[in-house]
């Protein structure tokens, strides 16, 4: 069960501590890809963003990481933002603390950088408090792997394109989008094999549309 935008409840509950879209004066939007690097899809993606010349953001699983280093150096050689997705996908609710805090790191190894979205939106605000707390050790130790933001940011959305779901046509997880995004918004689809028959559809109808609307592309 998932809705397009994220329920009101939801937004207070963790209102202190995690992103949910950016400033909404101008006509920016975020778009944001989750659970690869991975060949083939990663690569249409990366195509296609390029065919419209702008850039994403890619929160990446250290395991397809490791697995496909050279998609994830095009990732960042094409000019896109890194994120950490931790290591294994892991879920935040169904994971004892240490074990959430440790694949953090273990990703972290690898994309070094001052972002992360909890895999399925999932995370306790124990973790976070942990997460936070670790990160800015790191930072004032100047320990790597960190970024040299001083500051972690945990990115949730407020547009979920749906792209994972099976039972969504193409041409509604297109709609999801198109109806839901305004200033500010930051849009999630995922560079997966489960989502690729949405995404392949929806990725490029959508980016076309919104720039016709007279929005730009940035990175987180």
């Amino acid at each position: 069960m998932y809705t397009v935008r994220p329920p009101f409840f939801l937004k207070w509950y963790y209102r202190n501590n995690l992103i949910w879209n950016k400033d909404s004066t101008e006509k920016f939007v975020y778009l944001t890809f989750d659970d690869g690097p991975i060949p083939n899809v990663t690569s249409f993606v990366l195509n296609t963003l390029k065919s419209f010349n702008v850039k994403a953001t890619f929160f990446c699983i250290g395991d397809n990481i490791n697995k496909h280093p050279q998609v994830f150096e095009q990732i960042k050689a094409d000019g896109h933002a890194v994120g950490n997705h931790t290591y294994n996908h892991l879920k935040g609710w169904k994971t004892n603390n240490k074990t959430y805090v440790d694949n953090f790191w273990k990703c972290q190894e690898l994309t070094g950088t001052n972002l992360f979205r909890p895999p399925y939106g999932r995370i306790k605000k124990s973790q976070i408090k942990e997460l936070v707390t670790s990160y800015k050790l790191k930072v004032s130790g100047n320990l790597p792997p960190i970024s040299h933001n001083p500051q972690l940011n945990i990115i949730m959305w407020d547009v979920l394109s749906g792209d994972f779901d099976l039972k969504l046509s193409p041409e509604k997880c297109y709609q999801n989008v198109i109806k839901h995004t305004r200033n500010g918004s930051i849009i999630v689809f995922h560079d997966s094999l489960k989502a690729w028959d949405r995404l392949a559809y929806a990725l490029p109808k959508s980016i076309e549309y919104l720039l016709q609307q007279g929005y730009q592309f940035k990175t987180l």
